[in-house]
């Protein structure tokens, strides 16, 4: 219980034009530790599987403070803070070759009943696998990001397969890639934050909208109904 970590190097597949690691592959790698946390204890996939419930991820906070580069060793961590009743609350930091932190982020996750589609109190094996540890000093955000009324209207394009992971709907990590194709050149990104709403699966047409002000990027991906999958926005870094 309490704090994961494990290690690696920045590979090629997972860096930027500026040979440092991306953005994408940050969600990624916090994503993964907090994975690999579970496998370790014993109540990873398979394990919710069998129970029919998972976690799913409703928001992210993830505060970029440098890209460590390319072949560079970096160590990332994880640990749960705190449990309320159907909601699980997680730190996740990465750290670069010297030991700096990186990146570092806070996360929200609900826990799902996978038959009945609605969340369920956490079971006191969860909470005792897991514990707590202290949360990292941060300045929080709220965990739901706001909706610009108005904003630039994409080119609508549509689910395929490379986008979707095991619970057959969009990864997480791809919509975050998906909002950030809209950032302008030499856009100085410090903090990310993301709020899920809706489940987007294979076919289904994503239809962005863009509002730019004052050094934040704001991305809705919405349905064809106007409906938001996934609010991104994007805050630059300030001087």
């Amino acid at each position: 219980m309490g704090k994961y970590e494990f290690h690696s190097h920045v590979r090629y597949s997972e860096c930027g034009e500026d040979g440092r690691l991306s953005l994408g592959a940050v969600v990624d790698y916090f994503q993964d530790t907090a994975t690999f946390q579970g496998e370790h204890l014993g109540i990873g996939v398979d394990y919710l599987k069998k129970q029919n419930i998972a976690w799913i991820l409703t928001s992210w906070q993830i505060i970029t403070d440098h890209s460590p580069k390319l072949a560079e060793p970096v160590t990332v961590q994880t640990w749960a803070y705190d449990f309320r009743n159907f909601y699980g609350l997680r730190n996740l930091v990465l750290l670069d070759g010297e030991g700096r932190k990186a990146a570092w982020a806070n996360s929200v996750w609900v826990l799902m009943d996978m038959v009945r589609m609605r969340p369920v109190k956490v079971p006191p094996i969860l909470l005792e696998k897991y514990g707590s540890d202290p949360a990292l000093e941060m300045e929080y955000a709220p965990r739901k990001v706001p909706e610009p009324e108005d904003g630039v209207e994409m080119t609508p394009f549509s689910v395929m397969k490379t986008h979707l992971d095991t619970n057959h709907h969009v990864n997480n990590g791809q919509y975050i890639e998906m909002a950030r194709t809209y950032l302008p050149e030499q856009f100085d990104l410090y903090e990310t934050r993301v709020e899920y709403k809706a489940q987007a699966h294979l076919g289904d047409v994503i239809c962005p909208r863009v509002t730019t002000e004052d050094g934040v990027v704001t991305v809705l991906l919405r349905n064809e109904e106007g409906r938001s999958y996934c609010v991104v926005r994007f805050a630059e870094r300030r001087a």
